[in-house]
């Protein structure tokens, strides 16, 4: 049973959790993910906490392709609204942020009380990133994708494509374990630095990740593997989205990260009425 600390309470993933995805940004490659109107914020949490999801995950920066590298300020300046009224409103509950920059993830742990730091870069477009980590105490989650964020949809050439994966993976871990970081959740980075048909293959490797005994998070929602390979669009993407949530589910899945909690939620109690997860 994977396990982590959030702030000072052990969270647990014997049973799998959703995680909600909410985008204040006006490009988000997800339309229906995007919060454009601070006023629609609060509703928009309250809606996924009702419809089921245990942490929802935010962002002021799209890192779909060709996505532009917004400031520093620009990017705290969108999350501050939602950023005040978690604190308000909803500090007890989870909430993970995501973003590549250091003093960002800081100032929302320390001064808005954010559980979790989501960082897409793994460490490598912020140097100070570990750092905040190990100061902060924030469980980290760390994804497989390209030190650089306008590289994340590029960088597809592997010498060993699942190798390459659990290597990166293994010297990150080592590096926060070094440094006093034991909280420390896994993404694979499905649609980062992957064609279509190597996040099909690591899907079917999802369980090669086990090795590393930490919590696995799957973030597979209404991407391009679906998509692109369905020959289809982002809003007609739901089925293909929950097949493979449902697949994951099976190869060891501890958190699945998605914009439609209800459908995530449905899948997941069937899974486990029949013992799948």
């Amino acid at each position: 049973m994977h396990s982590i600390n959030i702030k000072g309470k052990l969270y647990d993933f014997s049973n799998p959790r959703i995680m909600g995805i909410l985008n204040f940004t006006p490009d988000s490659f997800n339309p229906a993910s995007r919060v454009v109107d601070n006023g629609e914020i609060k509703e928009r949490i309250e809606k996924m906490f009702a419809d089921g999801a245990d942490m929802i995950d935010f962002g002021g920066m799209s890192t779909r392709p060709n996505c532009e590298v917004i400031s520093a300020d620009d990017e705290w300046n969108r999350l501050v609204p939602a950023l005040e009224i978690v604190a308000r409103h909803f500090s007890d509950h989870i909430f993970s942020l995501d973003t590549f920059r250091a003093e960002i993830a800081r100032r929302a742990v320390v001064d808005y009380g954010i559980s979790i730091i989501n960082d897409i870069s793994a460490g490598d477009a912020d140097p100070k990133m570990f750092d905040v980590v190990a100061d902060t105490h924030a469980p980290y989650i760390i994804m497989h994708g390209a030190p650089d964020p306008t590289a994340l949809h590029t960088c597809t050439e592997y010498k060993s494509f699942m190798n390459d994966i659990l290597h990166f993976f293994s010297e990150k871990v080592n590096k926060l374990h070094s440094l006093g970081v034991s909280d420390i959740i896994v993404d694979p980075g499905f649609g980062f630095s992957k064609t279509v048909d190597q996040n099909y293959e690591l899907m079917e490797h999802l369980g090669d990740f086990d090795i590393f005994e930490l919590p696995l998070l799957v973030g597979i929602s209404r991407k391009s593997m679906l998509w692109r390979y369905l020959n289809i669009t982002v809003e007609q993407s739901l089925n293909g989205t929950t097949v493979l949530n449902t697949i994951a589910l099976t190869k060891g899945a501890s958190i699945l990260r998605v914009h439609d909690v209800t459908e995530a939620v449905e899948a997941l109690k069937i899974c486990k009425k029949l013992n799948l997860c």
